[in-house]
């Protein structure tokens, strides 16, 4: 436990970056699962609708500073992979 005022303040300040950052990755595999299944069942409009949530949710994870550039992009590139698949 921390006994130092600023050292309190942290602890706090962590917990609640902890949780916004869970939630976003969160967020993150539930639209990337959600395309899957899309992709899993050969449905193309709602795979090809649930890859642009998909691709959003990662840019913005991105831009919150969640996840690396390069994680995102190899994600990316992967569902593009399976979508071209099914196409």
């Amino acid at each position: 436990m921390p006994n130092i005022k600023s050292a309190k303040k942290r602890v706090k300040i962590i917990a609640k970056k902890t949780a916004r950052n869970t939630a976003i990755k969160s967020y993150v595999k539930t639209m990337i699962k959600k395309y899957e299944n899309a992709v899993a069942a050969g449905d193309k409009e709602l795979a090809q609708t649930a890859f642009v949530k998909a691709v959003k949710a990662l840019d913005k994870a991105v831009s919150k500073g969640v996840l690396h550039k390069n994680t995102a992009s190899r994600k990316k590139s992967r569902l593009a992979k399976k979508l071209k698949v099914i196409a």
